[in-house]
């Protein structure tokens, strides 16, 4: 009963949202917003009604407000605004959508409930509505609240109405302690203001919410502006109004606001005020090398283009001074209205006035230097270097360490990194076995040498490796200046030797530069170099007299190599050398991968090739047998996938001779690495044999003794066999076939010589990928460097 009353209560007084839950004490917030619903009275606080009551608090200390506590219910996204006119016009023109300046600052729209409980700076004078705590000890205990009447008076009990309205709150103490003095003695007296009065307002012409708001009586006109969402894009910033009983009272500026944060000028609101906001005056845009990119509202006295400017911090260092655009419109000219002119951001141009329309463009600055020339490419430090008169390459690069790069020295220092030891493995036996103890002892003892020995090897491959910063070496026959002909703006390519002009100051390269030039400076990666001129680094390993990495010189043949170094030792075996090149590896790997693709592309059409040749009796049978045989086709082209080629060159020794002489004498290229091996004392048997292993190696031994040691067995075709010979050489039956090759049975083996019988293939499958394809084996044993590794693989 009590809620349908007070229901129609406020229907009858359309009481705003903020009066309506004074009125209801003890009814919480649920409660009110139904009866508001049934008293039919529209939310309090959508903007979007206009003449609708809007509340904002007040500040604690000082003459300042601030934002009262938000209601979460009452919370509202800001629709962006709609650009006017002149933001079009500028798009346009510009391509760009500018802002309004300052419109960003209204951006973030929001609701406020009415805080009224906030205790008022000393100079706020009291007036209705108001209410004061008074509290009052001695002769006689009272404390009430007491609300300032519309006649401005509270009445204080037993003592009488005492007139309070247009008293600061400062004075307030002082003037009740004198009244309540008449009347009673020996008393003390304390005052406080409890609540605020609230005051109504009146917000019109081009804001973004116009409307009557609710507001706190410590309210001032920027306030007002909070609340009511600011100047549309249509309102002017610059010339707001305060009317107060129909005459003006002030005009802000919210410029100085934003820019200074000036408040000054701020007045404080009364109950009535009416707040204008007029359309904008005129308008400007500025754009380009300028941060506060905006549309900026010009002010009569303020109009000047380095007043504009200075809203946004002044000329930007960014901007050229020597040239800004200024577009223009003429309402005189029939014709072309629109006109452009050239400013100078000077003293004198930055007094230029602009006017209602103007576009003004600030220019970037040229990223040229103007004093300054590029050093790039294999150097230490590649930047700029300031340029001087007369300078020259020498003076650019004054001595040889300036070329060396800082990666060279952390790629050395990561070899002499320490590294911890692992943990005892042994820390977990136990201490009563001490005879496991000791086996385990043992056991971790070998597992470390055995991690140590690799993590040796590894370093050690790392340590040669990085020999191959030779390849990095720089190219001291050329160097180049890019320079820009500003008379033709073309490049020009200005070639010197590098060495000629840092190491020999020779004044035919040592080149003057000139502002702007571009120093390139190469290695020997960048630009491949005649052969005698080129870094080559060979390995050689195994039984040479002195094994290693050394830098081969121009023209120079593994022979001569291997003499330079000392030699060879009496155990080396000259027919088992093994000679890798990178070059030939990258080709051979390229040959294996176009033969596995050709491989996978002939696949699936021979499957149903083999599929159309048979009859419709046969046909459920043969798609059994060719699910199957693609299957194996598949397993053995994994296989086949995961061979890489070791760059093995074929050195076809004579298997009579055994010195350095036997060596071919071919040069040496960049990468190459020998291993000369010592003698082996066997012979091996692969494939189709029933004895697959390896045999000790008797002079004058033939593939026939190993055949029958191996024993061939059922499904070995020995038509295919062949001998995979220790340099790298591939002999099958079908070469030494004739009447003058000699027999394949008779043929000599020699130490480390391989014997391969592959097994037979069912006719019935003869088209499979191996016998249809490949063919042969043998050809890709010889002419891919795969060695005893893919066959075991295969």
């Amino acid at each position: 009963m009590r809620s349908t009353a007070l229901s129609a209560i406020a229907a009858s007084l359309m009481l705003s949202g903020a009066a309506w839950a004074q009125a209801l004490p003890g009814t919480d917030a649920s409660a009110q917003q139904d009866m508001l619903r049934a008293a039919g009275a529209s939310n309090p606080f959508n903007s979007s009604v206009a003449g609708q009551n809007r509340n904002i608090g007040t500040s604690q200390a000082g003459s300042q407000p601030v934002l009262p506590e938000l209601t979460p219910e009452f919370k509202r996204q800001a629709e962006p605004p709609k650009p006017n006119q002149f933001q079009r016009f500028v798009q346009e023109s510009t391509g760009k959508l500018l802002p309004v300046y300052g419109a960003e600052l209204f951006a973030q729209t929001q609701t406020y409930a009415p805080v009224s409980n906030i205790a008022p700076p000393a100079n706020y004078v009291l007036g209705p509505g108001d209410e004061v705590q008074l509290q009052v000890w001695g002769a006689i205990d009272l404390a009430a609240k007491l609300v300032v009447d519309s006649q401005g008076q509270i009445t204080i009990p037993k003592v009488g109405a005492v007139t309070v309205a247009g008293i600061s709150v400062g004075k307030l103490e002082p003037t009740l302690k004198t009244h309540v003095n008449k009347v009673f003695t020996n008393i003390e007296l304390s005052a406080s203001v409890a609540k605020l009065r609230s005051i109504q307002v009146y917000v019109v012409g081009q804001a973004q919410r116009p409307g009557t708001y609710t507001l706190s009586s410590l309210s001032t006109l920027v306030n007002a502006l909070f609340a009511s969402g600011g100047p549309s894009a249509n309102g002017s910033m610059r010339a707001i109004q305060l009317k107060r009983g129909g005459q003006l009272v002030a005009t802000i500026d919210l410029y100085d606001f934003i820019t200074k944060g000036d408040k000054l000028g701020d007045p404080s609101l009364q109950p009535g005020d009416v707040i204008v906001i007029p359309p904008a005056g005129a308008r400007v845009a500025v754009t380009g090398a300028y941060d506060q990119a905006a549309i900026y509202e010009l002010k009569p006295g303020r109009n000047s283009v380095g007043q504009l400017l200075a809203l946004g911090g002044g000329v930007p260092t960014l901007a050229t001074p020597q040239k800004a655009l200024l577009e223009r419109i003429d309402p005189s000219a029939k014709s072309a209205p629109r006109q452009v002119q050239e400013i100078a951001l000077s003293q004198t141009g930055l007094q230029q006035l602009l006017r209602d329309g103007d576009v003004l463009t600030l220019l970037p600055i040229s990223p040229a230097f103007g004093n300054a020339v590029t050093l790039q490419g294999s150097v230490a430090q590649p930047l700029r270097h300031a340029w001087t008169s007369g300078m020259k390459v020498a003076d650019l690069i004054p001595e040889p360490e300036a070329l060396i790069s800082r990666d060279y020295y952390q790629r050395k220092n990561a070899f002499v990194q320490l590294q911890e030891e692992a943990e005892d493995a042994n820390s977990d036996g136990k201490a009563g076995d001490a005879l496991s103890g000791q086996v385990k002892a043992v056991r971790n003892t070998k597992e470390k040498l055995k991690l140590k020995e690799e993590s040796n090897r590894a370093e050690g491959a790392a340590i040669l490796d990085s020999f191959s910063e030779g390849k990095r070496q720089i190219n001291w026959d050329y160097a180049v200046i890019e320079r820009l002909n500003k008379d033709t703006l073309s490049t020009q390519l200005i070639p010197f030797s590098l060495g000629k002009a840092v190491l020999l100051h020779d004044p035919e390269h040592n080149l003057p530069l000139q502002p702007g030039d571009v120093v390139s400076i190469f290695n020997q990666t960048d630009l491949r170099l005649p052969t005698d001129r080129q870094s080559r680094l060979v390995r050689i390993e195994g039984e040479v007299a002195a094994p290693g990495v050394y830098q081969a010189k121009p023209g120079e043949t593994l022979r001569q190599l291997i003499k330079r170094v000392g030699g060879l030792t009496p155990q080396a075996y000259v027919f088992g050398t093994e000679f890798t090149r990178e070059s030939v590896r990258k080709q051979q790997q390229k040959n294996l991968d176009q033969v596995i693709t050709k491989l996978e592309a002939s696949m699936s059409s021979q499957s149903s090739a083999q599929l159309a040749n048979l009859g419709a009796d046969r046909a459920a049978q043969a798609a059994t047998l060719l699910e199957a045989q693609k299957q194996s086709q598949q397993q053995q082209l994994a296989r086949l996938k995961t061979m890489r080629s070791n760059g093995r060159v074929a050195l076809e020794l004579s298997p009579t001779q055994n010195n350095l002489m036997a060596l071919p004498d071919i040069p040496l290229e960049d990468g190459d690495r020998i291993v000369m091996p010592s003698t082996p004392g066997f012979v091996a048997a692969f494939g189709a044999v029933n004895n697959e292993n390896v045999f000790v190696y008797k002079p004058g031994r033939t593939v026939d003794d190993v055949l029958r040691i191996a024993g061939v067995t059922e499904d070995g075709e020995l038509d295919q066999a062949f001998v995979l010979r220790a340099d790298g050489t591939v002999v099958a039956r079908k070469d030494r076939s004739g009447w003058f090759s000699g027999n394949f049975d008779s043929l000599a083996l020699m130490p480390g010589d391989t014997v391969v019988v592959p097994q037979k293939i069912d006719r019935e499958t003869k088209w499979t990928f191996i016998t249809r394809v490949v063919k042969d084996w043998t050809q890709i044993l010889a002419n891919l460097g795969l060695g005893i590794a893919a066959i075991n693989t295969l």
